[in-house]
């Protein structure tokens, strides 16, 4: 109320104000008719302006022109510059935009925009310096958009667009999905205004997703149309990425059980959009003209427009250059620049100001650098806020988990489902009636699929009647037509509004519909009988030998202890002398049976021994015992190697590699080639013998 009662005040103290002696400065705007409704926000602001700067007084200058000639255009803004104009603002429409920033570039006059305008290649923007831009960036706009899509992770959906200047704006939204996910499908719009048949071939796609970029004026009529093929059904969502949706009445459409999203730039909450709503209004009338206009259904032009005066009057006063500030005195044929008009512009550009649409940043080039796009659903009341963008944080949801569940038990109460399934038990099965007993509806199955419908049913209040699939199947593709049959097909064709059965969830049918998590997981496993845990042997340290082996092994070494103690008694080398410092009366010989066993015992072991004998014949001897060691263990460790057989290949080949000693005496791997069939699956076996 203070904010309403304030300018109400200033507003009525307005012509005494005008009194007072102040610099008087004047700025264009261009617009197309004199019906342009953004007239009336260009007066305002620049009234509000005078209002709020006492040292400067800025004077609005009006012009209509057609926007797409640029002969007339290039006149237009010379006349204006001619008349000393400071600043240009507009126009919103038209091809002649860069006309305009060219002329401005080259005399330094400030030219600020309101309007989307394609992104400029590098060396265009050395023509337009002197040019600002209000309106979101088109890369930054886009890339927003296109998050916002990403967001409701659609598998497929189709792009509705009408000019190339919608189609740059979805440029990004394009680029949305992997490479494996279904194709998006673009279609154009034609000039009729009958789109019906238009409509139907979407329709026929059983694409339930639509982006739908055009005109204000031709999107209700659109929307109307596809409501009367019954294509804004509950399984249907829509989003208009377009900045004046919410300027639009959508009377019946408003009840439409089909999902309905949008966004746009301001809060219409917001006390700056109320009071510029309210100005807009008693400036109206103090002329003698109506005008009445919902905050909720402001036009995004006028706001930005608004702030485009805002933004230039607050840097101009900011600035402070009231002292020295002259109107330019230029021509366009003499291309002499005004000396202020780069300081002005260079100061906006570095600031960051809050205006009725929020932030506005510029980057080096005059594009708007930061904004926020709110992302609405619409609904019976109007529209409402679920979420906001902006290029630094990127999407933030506005309602918490609790709210957004509680809409969602709305919409679910008392609403009946179809359900689609398959019998097969145990998940559904038909009920044996009892005597007398006539069975209907849902009492007519029982099993684990209507026990968990049932539980879900209660938990979110909903109704639902179990359908059979026609053909019984789960669902296929057939890749020859590309249709899919069964509950997969009943979920498409929208016979059904949920499936549930012991459906498996391969990739090809999460193309097609949409799967929770699963109740239950099923995998391939191998199941084999544990092997019984042995009794405890002393003499298990045996068993890797027969008890053949043992004792062929204990004969070898008893034989080679005889033998290397009746080679040490025939050595003469191995008699010594016990006393070296005396002549010998006689000689002994330490090779007893005893320590012929530990010789032996340490030679078969690797370890060695304490004692060694000196003659040749008894040194060679102990050498055996590892030989015949390493003979035995591969006699009978290693006598057969068993491959297994499987299938129908007759013979198996092996390539062994030795690394060690020479080549000739590599092992020789050789099988016993017996034929063998697909049916016996035996094994081949296969003698290694290593040659010495």
């Amino acid at each position: 109320m203070f904010f309403l009662f304030l300018t109400h005040f200033l507003l009525i103290a307005l012509p005494v104000l005008a009194d007072i002696d102040r610099s008087q400065f004047m700025v264009g705007s261009i617009f197309t008719s004199d019906k342009d409704e953004s007239e009336i926000a260009f007066r305002t602001a620049v009234d509000r302006a005078n209002i709020l700067e006492r040292n400067v007084e800025l004077v609005p200058i009006v012009v209509y022109a057609n926007t797409d000639d640029s002969f007339i255009m290039e006149k237009m803004v010379c006349n204006l510059i001619s008349q000393g104009v400071i600043a240009i603002f507009g126009p919103s429409t038209g091809s002649s935009s860069d006309i305009i920033a060219s002329i401005c570039d080259t005399l330094d006059i400030p030219h600020i925009v309101y309007d989307w305008i394609p992104n400029e290649s590098i060396p265009d923007r050395e023509h337009s310096t002197m040019t600002l831009n209000v309106h979101p960036d088109n890369l930054l706009l886009s890339q927003g958009l296109a998050e916002i899509v990403q967001s409701f992770a659609w598998r497929s959906f189709t792009v509705v667009y009408e000019t190339d200047k919608e189609l740059q704006q979805l440029q990004d939204i394009l680029q949305v999905g992997e490479p494996s996910s279904n194709p998006t499908t673009v279609k154009q719009l034609g000039p009729d205004d009958d789109h019906r048949p238009f409509l139907k071939e979407i329709k026929l796609s059983t694409d339930n997703c639509l982006i739908l970029h055009c005109a204000p004026d031709n999107l209700l009529k659109i929307l109307q149309q596809a409501n009367e093929l019954k294509m804004l059904g509950e399984y249907q969502s829509v989003f208009i990425p377009l900045l004046d949706t919410h300027s639009i009445d959508f009377g019946e459409l408003s009840g439409v059980e089909a999902n309905i999203t949008t966004v746009r730039l301001m809060d219409p909450s917001d006390f700056h959009v109320k009071n510029v709503v309210h100005d807009w209004e008693e400036r109206e009338k103090r002329e003698g003209r109506y005008f009445k206009v919902d905050p909720n259904r402001v036009k995004s032009q006028m706001i930005l427009l608004n702030d485009a005066v805002w933004l230039f009057s607050k840097g101009l006063t900011e600035l402070g250059i009231f002292e020295e500030l002259t109107a330019p005195d230029l021509e366009c044929r003499r291309k002499k620049p005004w000396p202020f008009g780069k300081r002005i512009i260079e100061f906006i550009k570095a600031r960051s100001e809050e205006t009725s649409t929020g932030r506005i940043d510029f980057n080096e080039n005059g594009q708007r650098s930061f904004f926020t796009l709110r992302f609405m659903e619409l609904n019976s009341d109007g529209f409402l806020d679920l979420a906001t963008w902006d290029p630094v944080n990127g999407l933030d949801v506005l309602n918490d988990d609790e709210e957004s569940e509680k809409r969602v038990g709305q919409k679910l109460s008392n609403k009946t489902f179809i359900v689609s399934s398959r019998l097969g038990a145990p998940f559904l099965t038909l009920r044996e009636p009892q005597e007398g007993e006539v069975l209907t509806g849902n009492s007519r199955y029982e099993g684990y699929s209507i026990d968990l419908i049932n539980e879900i049913a209660k938990m979110l209040n909903f109704k639902f009647e179990f359908r059979m699939s026609p053909d019984g199947k789960y669902g296929a593709l057939n890749k020859v037509t590309q249709t899919w049959d069964g509950i997969v097909r009943q979920l498409i064709d929208g016979n059904a509004d949920l499936g549930i059965c012991d459906l498996t969830m391969t990739s090809s049918r999460r193309q097609a519909v949409d799967f929770t998590p699963p109740f239950m997981t099923l995998g391939i496993s191998i199941l084999f009988s544990k092997p019984p845990t042995p009794p405890t042997d002393l003499f298990s340290f045996l068993s890797p030998f027969s008890l053949d082996v043992w004792i062929y092994m204990g004969s070898a070494y008893l034989f080679i202890s005889l033998l290397l103690f009746a080679l040490a008694r025939m050595a003469p080398d191995d008699w010594e002398n016990p006393h070296p410092c005396k002549e010998p009366e006689e000689v002994e010989n330490i090779w007893s049976i005893m320590n012929t066993t530990w010789l032996s015992i340490g030679s078969l072991m690797g370890q060695g021994c304490d004692i060694l004998p000196k003659a040749a014949s008894t040194r060679r001897t102990p050498s055996t015992v590892p030989r015949i060691w390493l003979l035995k263990v591969k006699l009978n460790t290693g006598l057969w190697l068993v491959v297994p057989q499987w299938g129908s290949f007759g013979t198996q080949t092996l390539a062994l590699t030795r690394r060690c000693g020479p080549p000739w005496k590599a092992p020789v791997l050789q099988f016993s080639q017996k034929p063998t069939t697909r049916a016996s699956r035996g094994y081949k076996k296969a003698r290694i013998y290593t040659p010495f």
